[in-house]
């Protein structure tokens, strides 16, 4: 019975090694504060309009990144008023006031994201956290800039809400302006300014291994994430590339696709919008991204000495699709 146990411990052994696709990690030990996220959204939109200037002088002092050092021009009181009145921004707060009269399980879901970049990257500095109405800032609905994180909650009030429609918003955007994807786009966001991802060229390749390290640090700040959050895919889109992966990796290699450096075959593949033009509709975007994530994830998985800082420092994308030996069933 021993022989045996320890026969099956070291199968265990063997068939583990070389193989990384657990990124759960301990980060009960992390110091980090927990995230509170400052409401400027409905603590300005809360202000009397009568006694403006007043109100905005009692927020000054813990708004002051929004409201600055003084209230006394004339024409920021203007300005700020005519915010405040915009029926458009009425109607926005009316959204947040409805879906995020507390925001408790953001805060909860950013401290974790949090520790885990510290875990990863030591110097990291915890940022502050402002939630805030933007206008319809649909492009940037997170910001980050010198350990200050925006949140345009605005842009998070769900796939349904009517005022997206009449923006013009696309289909295809508007069904990831849900609360799912606010600690996903605060993480990709704040990882794409701060944590530097070194890039070897100007090939096909070179362009979805770069996709693929960015994604690949989503796996490891936020492991309990579904892949087709972390990338914007509907489960459809997963099903999809899940399915015609070998097929979509078949066609780059066979029109000699991967090694160019022509503008028009990157954006086919790296770009995003409904589909990808060169395939079915029912395709998602970014096939270049997932082809790049499941290479860097395969790398990493088959060379277990390689640390994340290494991975993204490498500038050898040959050689990181050697060494991941990518080669996706049919």
């Amino acid at each position: 019975m021993k022989q045996f146990t320890a026969l099956l411990i070291l199968i265990l052994i063997f068939c583990g090694c070389g193989r990384r696709n657990n990124f759960d990690v301990d980060v009960s030990g992390i110091s980090c504060p927990a995230v509170k996220i400052q409401r400027y959204d409905l603590e300005l939109f809360n202000a009397n309009n009568s006694d403006l200037r007043n109100n905005l002088v009692q927020l000054q002092p813990k708004y002051r990144l929004f409201l600055g050092d003084s209230l006394d021009t004339p024409s920021k009181l203007s300005t700020l008023k005519e915010y405040l009145d915009s029926p458009r921004n009425q109607d926005f707060i009316k959204g947040v006031r409805l879906r995020y009269p507390e925001v408790n399980h953001i805060e909860a879901s950013l401290t974790e994201a949090f520790k885990h970049f510290k875990y990863y990257f030591p110097s990291f500095r915890i940022p502050l956290v402002y939630a805030y109405i933007s206008g319809g800032d649909y492009e940037f609905p997170v910001q980050y800039s010198d350990s200050v994180l925006l949140i345009g909650l605005d842009c998070y009030l769900g796939t349904d809400y009517t005022p997206y429609r009449a923006d013009g918003v696309p289909a295809y955007r508007n069904g990831r302006m849900d609360d799912k994807y606010i600690v996903p786009d605060c993480v990709r966001v704040i990882a794409n300014a701060g944590i530097p991802v070194e890039t070897g060229g100007t090939s096909l390749l070179d362009f979805m291994i770069e996709a693929g390290k960015r994604l690949y640090l989503m796996d490891v700040i936020l492991p309990g994430t579904p892949n087709g959050i972390k990338i914007g895919y509907t489960p459809g889109q997963v099903n999809w590339i899940t399915k015609n992966e070998a097929h979509i990796w078949a066609s780059v290699i066979e029109n000699h696709m991967l090694y160019s450096n022509d503008g028009r075959i990157i954006r086919v593949f790296t770009s995003d919008g409904p589909f990808t033009a060169e395939f079915s509709k029912d395709s998602p975007p970014l096939l270049g991204n997932w082809i790049g994530w499941q290479i860097v994830k395969q790398y990493m998985e088959r060379n277990t000495e390689v640390s994340l800082e290494q991975l993204l420092k490498e500038k050898d994308s040959q050689k990181i699709l050697a060494g991941s030996k990518y080669k996706p069933e049919k």
